[in-house]
């Protein structure tokens, strides 16, 4: 370390929070922890890296002259000379994981293609070369998601999971030594371009604003199989992915420059923890450009204010990588970050083993009710480019269920799909935890009726334009005990909870009671013929249960006079394949469905069961008095909220003393002061995690 007149190098936009190397005890932990890492599979062994050293190899090798030879056919046909042809070119990069260096055994590879200006990638990437590659031997389980927000094509190369992605840029020529680090690259191109070129360009960033490349490394590493135990580790479903947490990982490398893997990852949960979300964590500062290109910024960008966790990429130009997160998946990333915290602390005090921290998240044993959402195609291929686009959707049916319950009812999605070996069709299946907001109160009995939320949310899965027959979903509503034996390793025997609760026993307090039950997918089943004559024979039966959901901007209900009505419920499921065609006309394909057995399944998971006791009566619509947006008022520049968040998290360098975390405990929990609100849902920004979620004066009517 310097002292004196020399000054350390600072990285980030702030000053460390501490200076401080590591004692002797750091030291012994670190080498603990990489040898649990280790042990857990997490770096290659030399065989492996071998093989997949000639793997890439030959994947660059082939792959490089099939987009080469892709672009010189291209040139020919679009009648340039024969000289351009000659000098057409196309240039790959690899990014994600393998260039930062936290690769594991199994890891995917994500590869840039660049080519020429007037090679685009609607036609001649996703179309041209996707039927080259198809024709390719070694090419499988090939994929085209041109409507990603990232447009890339999915496919396996000698059992190497790749993800390949193209940009045009502005030139007519590639040269083999092209440097897409330097911003000319973005000159005339479109936004998604950019976000293509930005994969390599923000992994370089990173790399170049750590102080400890390794140590970064390993830090990364190990929280990326952290996330993935607690199941946090998905940016489809509305967690994080691979560049967040590479990039909280490398904002935290930044605050403490000269401290080991075993001191980052307390000082991770230690600080974020504490974060005052959305303050956006920035690895560098945000600078315009004259290319114009749109960067982060709530205060001119109207979209940006509704962020509720901001990771900004260090590239230009600087963009939220983590947009899909939402206040449920925040909330349940805040919980695991607290159960982290906690462990570090037993960890550093000698009271726990690395071990603990890795214990998996319990999420069949953390909530009452559950969604569960059945995927089901006709074979293995079908069900792959299904479940692909199923997924893709799911953060949207969480956001739906916030929406139309005033965020009373809260959702937990589970990254991890399961599947049912006893089934005869291809089939997987996924789950939501479902709890009551903590803190509202709730009459006795009142019910959460999402019928109609499902039924938009199946409404707008059935306008997959590949569908085929036989490719079905189903969305039921399950309580603990009615959960699947197949997601169990051990049947239907539960794991012992681990002595950490976590936030599994206050998930419980906040779960509604079991109320009359939802029949489970495999009642269901077995009722598909019953069904229909049910609907006629027995209207009145749910009268019992009867329950008025939400008002609905834009799916009402036909049978809106009593939507609790089993009757309309299933007149709604009958109906669902001509809504999926916008209209009262069902379109051939979706009213000419197989009849899977799913298909019949009572999918509008009517969650009016969500209530403490059995109650017969009915329930009126939780009333929202006013839930308009106001102006959200942004008093300092980025760089200062920056500045102000990390010196009023620590107030001093004693965050990397013995004594740090005794003096974070009794820290003063108002970090900000000023009136910096970047949420544009309106709620003063300012408060812990429990804070960010409006105080709604509910009425219930009956």
């Amino acid at each position: 370390m310097a002292d004196g007149a020399d000054a350390p190098k600072q990285f980030g936009i702030t000053k460390p929070l501490s200076l401080l190397g590591p004692v002797e005890a750091d030291l012994q932990r670190t080498a603990e922890l990489e040898k649990f890492l280790v042990e857990a599979g997490l770096y290659e062994s030399a065989e492996e890296s071998a093989k997949r050293e000639e793997v890439l190899g030959k994947l660059g090798q082939v792959i490089s002259l099939i987009v080469k030879d892709w672009v010189k056919q291209l040139t020919s046909q679009r009648g340039y000379t024969d000289q351009m042809v000659e000098e057409a070119n196309a240039v790959l990069f690899n990014f994600g994981s393998y260039r930062l260096g936290v690769h594991g055994p199994g890891a995917d590879i994500d590869t840039l293609c660049v080519g020429p200006s007037y090679v685009n990638r609607e036609e001649d990437f996703f179309i041209v070369l996707h039927e080259i590659l198809a024709q390719t031997e070694d090419v499988t389980e090939l994929q085209p998601v041109p409507d990603a927000h990232v447009p890339v094509m999915k496919f396996k190369f000698h059992g190497i999971s790749i993800d390949l992605l193209y940009a045009s840029v502005s030139l007519l020529v590639v040269p083999a030594d092209l440097d897409i680090s330097q911003g000319s690259v973005l000159y005339d191109v479109d936004e998604a371009t950019v976000r293509s070129l930005n994969g390599c360009r923000v992994a370089d960033q990173i790399l170049r604003l750590v102080p400890n490349i390794e140590n970064f490394c390993t830090t990364l590493r190990c929280l990326k199989y952290w996330a993935k135990r607690r199941g946090v580790y998905s940016n489809v479903t509305g967690f994080l992915g691979g560049v967040n947490w590479a990039l909280l990982v490398a904002r935290v490398c930044q605050l403490y420059p000269n401290a080991v893997p075993s001191m980052l990852v307390s000082r991770f949960f230690r600080v974020f923890t504490q974060w005052r979300w959305p303050n956006p964590v920035m690895l560098c500062s945000i600078e315009e450009d004259e290319l114009g290109f749109p960067v982060w910024d709530p205060r001119k960008n109207p979209r940006d204010k509704c962020h509720h966790m901001p990771i900004i990429t260090p590239a230009y130009p600087c963009m939220n990588s983590s947009y899909n997160v939402s206040t449920s998946t925040l909330r349940v990333m805040m919980e695991q970050f607290q159960f982290g915290n906690k462990i570090c602390q037993e960890i550093e005090m000698n009271k726990a083993s690395w071990s603990a921290l890795f214990e998996p998240f319990q999420f069949f044993e953390a909530y009452k009710n559950y969604l569960q959402v059945d995927i089901i195609a006709e074979d293995d291929e079908d069900l792959r480019l299904w479940k692909g686009w199923v997924e893709s959707r799911l953060r949207q049916l969480t956001l739906k269920i916030e929406r139309d319950t005033y965020g009373m009812l809260q959702c937990h999605p589970y990254p991890h799909e399961y599947a049912d070996p006893s089934r005869q069709c291809a089939h997987c299946a996924f789950f939501m935890g479902l709890s009551r907001k903590e803190g509202v109160k709730i009459q006795e009995g009142q019910q959460f009726d999402i019928r109609g939320t499902v039924d938009e949310f199946r409404h707008e899965i059935n306008l997959y334009m590949f569908w085929k027959p036989g490719m079905e979903l189903a969305v039921s509503h399950v309580r603990r005990k009615q959960i699947p034996a197949y997601v169990f390793p051990e049947g239907y025997k539960r794991p012992r909870p681990s002595r950490h609760v976590n936030h599994q026993q206050q998930s419980n307090k906040n779960d509604p009671e079991d109320g009359s039950a939802t029949r489970s997918p495999d009642s269901q089943l077995k009722r598909k013929h019953d069904s229909a004559g049910t609907d006629d024979a027995e209207p009145g039966r749910s009268a019992k249960r009867s329950s008025v959901s939400p008002a609905h901007p834009k799916n009402s209900s036909p049978q809106s006079g009593n939507v609790g009505d089993e009757t309309a419920c299933n007149n709604q499921i009958k109906r669902a394949s001509s809504d999926a065609s916008g209209g009262s006309q069902a379109s051939p394909q979706v009213s000419e469905r197989s009849p899977d057995p799913v298909a019949s399944v009572p999918r509008c998971a009517a969650i009016g069961a969500l209530c403490s006791d059995d109650a017969t009566s009915k329930h009126g619509i939780p009333l929202v008095e006013d839930c308009t947006t106001p102006n959200v008022a942004v008093c300092t520049t980025l760089k200062r909220v920056a500045e102000k968040v990390v010196s009023e998290l620590v107030g001093s360098e004693r965050l990397g003393s013995t004594n740090s975390a005794e003096f974070l405990e009794s820290m003063e929990k108002d970090v900000l002061a000023e009136n910096v609100h970047f949420g544009g849902n309106g709620v003063a920004q300012g408060g812990l995690p429990e804070e960010l979620e409006p105080n709604y004066r509910i009425e219930v009517v009956s």
